[in-house]
């Protein structure tokens, strides 16, 4: 299921950069006057695509987490009923084991959707020809939460 989301996630970001190209490719024509609006608005479009693929990649994560989390308690629930010692360590032991695992693979997941996304937005502002005026908030990109 994580990877069907990451798939239509990147899929919609590459519809939103098609369409962004083709606006920009059309607004070029334009008066002089209105590059600027162009450009800041092809900008605006690249961050939109960005922040739908960073939401897409947090809603993701936290899903697998509290799944994992549900998925341990189950798991210690069941070792704890066997009312067998050794069965109960086991089932602690494995319990914690795929707790810990799932939850590093939520978190690398997002840490890869996290910075594909920006690196995108970067690619995408390049080709909207932004100049250094042309407001961005790149200068944000480090109070991107990192995952645990």
């Amino acid at each position: 299921m994580l990877k069907k989301i990451i798939t239509v996630s990147g899929t919609l970001l590459i519809l939103t950069f098609a369409v962004s190209a083709f606006a920009q490719t059309a607004k070029t024509t334009t008066a002089v006057g209105a590059t600027a609006s162009a450009k800041i608005a092809c900008v605006g479009t690249a961050v939109n695509a960005r922040e739908a693929t960073i939401d897409g990649g947090i809603t993701t994560h936290a899903q697998a987490v509290q799944s994992a989390y549900s998925a341990r308690a189950s798991a210690l629930q069941q070792a704890y009923a066997t009312l067998d010692a050794t069965k109960v360590k086991a089932g602690v032991k494995s319990a914690w084991s795929a707790f810990n695992s799932s939850v590093k693979s939520a978190t690398k997941t997002w840490q890869t959707t996290r910075t594909s996304a920006w690196s995108q937005f970067r690619t995408a502002v390049k080709a909207c020809k932004a100049s250094s005026s042309t407001p961005t908030d790149s200068a944000n990109s480090t109070s991107e939460a990192s995952g645990q």
